[in-house]
């Protein structure tokens, strides 16, 4: 991992990327890194855009902000759309396989997420603990057994099997992708 590693979450409102955002920059802190998160929603809350940034970083972070991102999850198009051109050089995007695969000189790892969701967990309301297995299987930024933890510290009251089944499911996909394109 470099010194600083920034991070953008990105879809539309009500897919949980808020949360999700919340429960990396934990993992990243119970792994014994630093971390910041900040967030922004469209103008309507469910349905507009919204993202979350974390930054996770060995040494302290003098900026808290991203300013250009080393890693893009993409739930929707909309996202890929507007974040896909701030990306560093040698950055990664991680994109539901719905959306058009864009070409683009990075890394792109385009995964069922939210199919996954529904299937695997029966509720597509959890893509977001699904991205975040994957994202933490796809980087290796935060350790599955912290992000578990943030996951079941932050999820409602009465949710933790499914958004452990969900979690699961996503470590399955990323390292479902690994192992088929041998990274």
């Amino acid at each position: 991992m470099e010194e600083r590693t920034e991070i953008r979450l990105s879809g539309s409102g009500g897919q949980g990327l808020i949360l999700a955002g919340i429960i990396l920059a934990e993992a990243a802190i119970l792994d014994g890194k630093n971390a910041v998160q900040s967030q922004s929603y469209g103008p309507e809350a469910r349905g507009g855009a919204s993202r979350a940034e974390v930054i996770i970083s060995e040494s302290s972070i003098d900026y808290p902000k991203v300013t250009k991102p080393d890693i893009l999850l993409a739930l929707t198009e909309e996202a890929l759309m507007k974040y896909k051109d701030n990306l560093k050089p040698n950055g990664v995007i991680i994109i539901d396989s719905s959306i058009k695969k864009p070409e683009l000189p990075v890394k792109i790892i385009s995964l069922p997420i939210i199919e996954t969701a529904q299937k695997k967990a029966g509720r597509v309301i959890v893509a977001n603990i699904v991205a975040l297995g994957v994202l933490t299987t796809a980087t290796k930024i935060v350790s599955k057994v912290s992000v578990e933890e943030a996951v079941m510290d932050r999820v409602p009251k009465g949710t933790e099997e499914l958004n452990k089944k969900a979690l699961y499911a996503g470590f399955e996909l990323g390292e479902s992708f690994y192992t088929f394109y041998n990274y």
